[in-house]
């Protein structure tokens, strides 16, 4: 069967919903051990090992989102996909940003969604059972209706947008990235993040969207949650997607042409390996600009244009690979030359509405 011998804790205080979900997830062939509330679900959580944890974010006495943190505090490697009211989009901001690996939305009308999202948050290790037409549907399109809700709500787009950003410093224990984004608009179009993959890699990017309207909110969330749903099977052993660029952006095509988004995107994806400081550059689209910045100024790197994410007919993205020297940054610009004026000047606001500043922004990397 297709989740045969897979092990799921199902978190769920509707108990009627509940019985659904575990009477279906039982006859596809998985072990089901069911919790009523969040505090039930890190108990049986302590008692066995759970290939994955399907939980509902709004519960009583400890809620989904409290409990999740709990469970990857306990164990990083725990793998989740968390099931959100219509109403709450920033608790799934918050949760994938704590490590849950995927999100669906209420009322879940079809089943098989949820055993879509659990293949491909497994994908690495259970592989081998997946169809290729499985992967078709992706669990993001049930947020439809609530992307109809960002559309016409701004002030519902900036906060679940706001919330992904970082602060405009961050401190790794072997590099640091800082960063200014300038937007006119509540929802900025240009999107950054950065993680530490392990003590031996580290990975930045930057996208930006189009069109450039509420969307973006949207896209950011799904960008984010893509990108952790690599980084979990990095850390899990299962997969080597998340430092490769290349592959990556292949990945993020995929995903973004089949999020029905109707969105496209143009990104620099790097990975730097920190024992030797090589760089690993891939580019799709031809809106952002690659640099090494050292004490002469800003060294652009030859990436040539390439078709944006999210287009069907998309070929390859363009890649590049630097050995980085001493004193030199790894920097991703938008294509306005006052960015670059004030990268070299060190201002770094982290997300500012800024109506004077043209769209767009910066980013280093530095060590």
């Amino acid at each position: 069967m297709a989740l045969e011998n897979l092990v799921i804790l199902l978190v769920e205080d509707d108990p009627v919903f509940r019985s659904l979900v575990a009477a279906f997830l039982a006859s596809r062939g998985a072990v089901v051990v069911e919790a009523f509330d969040g505090q039930q679900a890190l108990e049986r959580f302590e008692q066995q090992e759970f290939d994955i944890v399907l939980a509902d974010l709004s519960m009583p006495i400890l809620g989904g989102l409290d409990m999740l943190k709990q469970m990857i505090k306990r164990k990083p490697n725990t793998v989740s996909i968390v099931i959100s009211g219509n109403q709450v989009m920033a608790d799934v901001v918050e949760a994938l940003r704590v490590g849950a690996n995927d999100y669906l939305v209420k009322p879940v009308n079809d089943l098989c969604l949820i055993e879509n999202a659990i293949r491909q948050c497994l994908g690495g290790s259970h592989q081998q059972d997946v169809q290729l037409d499985d992967l078709d549907e992706l669990s993001y399109q049930e947020l439809e209706e609530h992307l109809n809700l960002l559309e016409q709500n701004a002030e519902a787009a900036k906060s679940v947008q706001q919330q992904l950003f970082p602060p405009s410093e961050i401190d790794y224990p072997k590099a640091k990235i800082d960063y200014s984004l300038f937007k006119h608009d509540d929802v900025s179009a240009y999107f950054i993040d950065s993680t530490n993959v392990s003590d031996q890699y580290l990975i930045m990017y930057m996208a930006h969207f189009h069109p450039q309207d509420n969307r973006a909110a949207f896209a950011s969330v799904l960008l984010k949650s893509f990108v952790n749903q690599k980084l979990k099977l990095f850390r899990n052993g299962s997969s080597d997607t998340v430092i490769e660029p290349f592959n990556m952006l292949s990945y993020l095509n995929e995903r973004m042409t089949k999020s029905g988004l109707d969105i496209y995107v143009d990104i620099i994806y790097s990975v730097v390996e920190l024992s030797h400081y090589r760089a690993s550059i891939a580019q799709a689209g031809k809106g952002l600009r690659c640099y090494i910045r050292n004490e002469e100024g800003l060294l652009p790197l030859a990436l040539p244009d390439s078709l944006q994410l999210g287009i069907l007919e998309w070929g390859q993205p363009s890649t590049q690979f630097r050995d980085l020297m001493m004193g030199e940054s790894l920097c991703i610009v938008s294509s306005v030359s006052e960015h670059r004026e004030m990268l070299l000047d060190d201002r770094f606001l982290g997300l500012t509405y800024d109506t004077e500043t043209a769209p767009g922004g910066y980013v280093q990397m530095s060590f």
